[in-house]
């Protein structure tokens, strides 16, 4: 293990098991904001909405290409999970938070059993053959990457599947 990612590991431990010092973190770190978020309100029943679910915890297919974890600035690529995924399909490849509790159920991340659960009672109308997973740690020139070429193929795979609604679970 390279002592970039012992050092990535170190911290998301310490982050998770001294949240003040997250806390701290997350003041001082520099973090792009946004101004111009999109949002649509909801103008029917969730028991009628296709629903799409889209995870920064860097859970993906276990035959994917693992997310790339030896660049400092993350990897801004996509993974597309199959809504039939079951959760011995999937894993993580994440260094940056502590994966303990998503290696105990992938719902936490990606909560795919649950939404199928959801829509069964019939609380929800159903859902979109595709769900999509990013890395959530992304800096640098891998944010130009990631707004300029990657949401790009986001938004059209949303555009093709037409969901009602989109969950974002970050990690």
């Amino acid at each position: 293990m390279s002592l970039r990612r012992n050092l990535d590991n170190f911290l998301a431990k310490i982050f998770t098991r001294v949240p003040p010092v997250g806390r701290v973190w997350g003041k001082l770190a520099r973090i792009q904001q946004e101004s111009n978020v999109p949002c649509t309100p909801m103008w029917k029943p969730l028991r009628e909405c296709q629903v799409c679910l889209v995870s920064t915890g860097g859970i993906h297919l276990r035959t994917d290409k693992p997310f790339k974890m030896d660049d400092p600035e993350g990897d801004p690529t996509l993974r597309v999970i199959p809504s039939d995924a079951g959760t011995d399909d999937l894993t993580i490849t994440h260094n940056y938070y502590d994966q303990r509790d998503a290696d105990l159920d992938f719902n936490i991340l990606l909560p795919l059993d649950r939404l199928r659960e959801l829509s069964q009672k019939g609380f929800l109308g159903g859902q979109t053959s595709s769900h999509y997973s990013f890395m959530g740690h992304i800096d640098g020139l891998h944010v130009i990457t990631l707004r300029e070429f990657v949401l790009p193929q986001l938004l059209a795979g949303l555009a093709a599947e037409e969901p009602d609604c989109v969950f974002l679970n970050p990690d």
